[in-house]
């Protein structure tokens, strides 16, 4: 069982961390990092990740959120399992 405690612990992880564990070509654009979107395929980035703001978003398909919704939506794995994933990166 997942506590809030342990749930904001994960969210306290840079988002460009984990997300680095899944998209390893990801390059430091200013304060942003971009790399080609992993939920599309395409030829030049438009998926960037604030690590500020804790979010990452796709200007090509519209995908966005945060560590744990990326992991879900990726992995395509629920919720408990996402956060797990996270914990053990």
């Amino acid at each position: 069982m997942l506590t809030q405690d342990c749930i904001d612990k994960i969210k306290d992880v840079p988002l460009s961390d984990v997300i680095r564990h899944f998209v390893p070509d990801m390059k430091k654009k200013g304060t942003n990092w971009q790399a080609c979107c992993p939920f599309h395929g395409e030829k030049t980035p438009s998926f960037h990740v604030n690590d500020v703001k804790g979010i990452y978003k796709c200007f090509g398909c519209g995908e966005g959120g945060g560590s744990i919704n990326f992991v879900m939506k990726l992995e395509r794995l629920n919720f408990y399992e996402a956060c797990v994933k996270i914990a053990d990166l």
